[in-house]
């Protein structure tokens, strides 16, 4: 479990892809390096959010740790993008004493999305991102949260017509994660606040199995009907 806020920006060292992600029995291994305090009380088998990503340490040394990537990691994230020299967003995991100042982050991706603006504002930029998956939207509700590449940040608007979300990232925030170096069309890793999954997976239940929004127009049909 991890909270959103960032501890570290570490970079790239290694990522050595195989041409297919169909990977057989070759393994796909991503090093990080430059992670300054995070190594102080790291372990192998330990959890660390890359990029909004939970992965497990497999190796470590005085100045790096390495992480091995599944086929399901490739596809779902923006991982497999990564080059040598590349910034990252990392956090450890949550411990019991940590102060809690983001929202339950799991670090399992759920859709990938693409910057589609930057626009600034005084000292503070907005972000337009369209989820690649659009039904990801209805998840996403103004002043819910959202994680983005591992950062918790608050949804300011959702336009559902043109498929895109929109956040504002204060001066502060800036200076400490990695979204404001990204250039439009840079594909982002997309975490919707768990809670209202878990909402709709019950919700969906209750309804017999039928979707939410089936179950919807299945009353409103029979409304009109009456």
């Amino acid at each position: 479990m991890f909270t959103g806020i960032i501890e570290q920006i570490g970079t790239v060292r290694q990522l050595n892809m195989p041409e297919s992600v169909n990977l057989g029995d070759e393994g796909v291994t991503l090093v990080i390096t430059q992670v300054g305090d995070l190594l102080t009380d790291c372990h192998l088998g330990d959890s660390i959010c890359i990029n909004g990503t939970c992965l497990t340490v497999t190796e470590m040394n005085s100045d790096s740790f390495s992480f091995g990537l599944s086929p399901e990691t490739l596809r779902r994230t923006n991982l497999g993008q990564l080059k040598r020299g590349d910034n990252v967003n990392l956090e450890r995991a949550m411990g019991i004493s940590t102060r809690f100042g983001g929202h339950f982050v799991q670090g399992h991706v759920d859709s990938t999305g693409t910057i589609v603006a930057k626009i600034p504002e005084g000292n503070s930029l907005w972000l337009r991102i369209k989820p690649t998956d659009i039904d990801l939207l209805k998840n996403i509700v103004p002043k819910g949260y959202i994680t983005v590449d591992g950062t918790s940040l608050t949804v300011c608007e959702v336009n559902d017509n043109e498929g895109w979300f929109s956040l504002m990232l204060v001066a502060y925030t800036q200076g400490r994660v990695i979204l404001p170096t990204k250039p439009e069309g840079s594909l982002v890793n997309l975490e919707v606040d768990m809670l209202g999954k878990y909402v709709e997976r019950i919700v969906e239940h209750s309804l017999n199995g039928q979707k939410t929004q089936d179950r919807i127009e299945t009353l409103v049909r029979r409304a009109l009907q009456n």
